[in-house]
């Protein structure tokens, strides 16, 4: 990012340099330093100030269209769904209650997942060759019973 680009994307979100320090985490001399040209500014605080302007996430194919919003300390979908953090965090116990409850009284739901239309950026060099799921249908499960029944039968 140029300079000047930085200085006019700057005042147009910041009120004052200590506010920006602040959102920075750096002491207001260095803000000072970048809005007069003296010092380069630091990459990652051009990154975050790009961040604050589109009110989105990183420039990346796997966050396209969602979007932060600061001041209601939320995440928004492209779909226009809102999620707070607390609510992000309590997605995984959720996930895992579900499947729980699932297996405990063998309903025949299996969910259907599929491979993430782009992939991650790191994999560690292996791919996905079929799709996993940790949930068995009742009817295996009624088999596996009798196979195991019938073993000892024959014991």
């Amino acid at each position: 990012m140029l300079h000047q680009s930085f200085v006019k994307l700057f005042w147009r979100h910041f009120d004052s340099i200590p506010q920006a320090a602040a959102w920075f985490h750096v002491k207001p001399v260095t803000v000072k330093r970048w809005l007069s040209g003296w010092m380069d500014v630091n990459p990652m605080a051009e990154k975050l100030l790009l961040i604050r302007a589109r009110g989105y996430l990183p420039d990346n194919s796997r966050w396209q269209g969602f979007r932060v919003d600061e001041y209601r300390c939320i995440i928004i979908t492209p779909e226009g769904r809102q999620f707070s953090p607390k609510e992000l965090d309590s997605w995984a116990v959720r996930f895992d209650e579900f499947h729980a409850l699932k297996r405990l009284y063998e309903l025949d739901y299996i969910p259907v997942r599929s491979n993430v239309v782009t992939p991650l950026p790191f994999r560690g060099g292996h791919r996905v060759k079929e799709i996993k799921s940790d949930t068995v249908t009742k009817e295996k499960k009624k088999e596996y019973r009798r196979a195991m029944e019938e073993r000892k039968m024959a014991k």
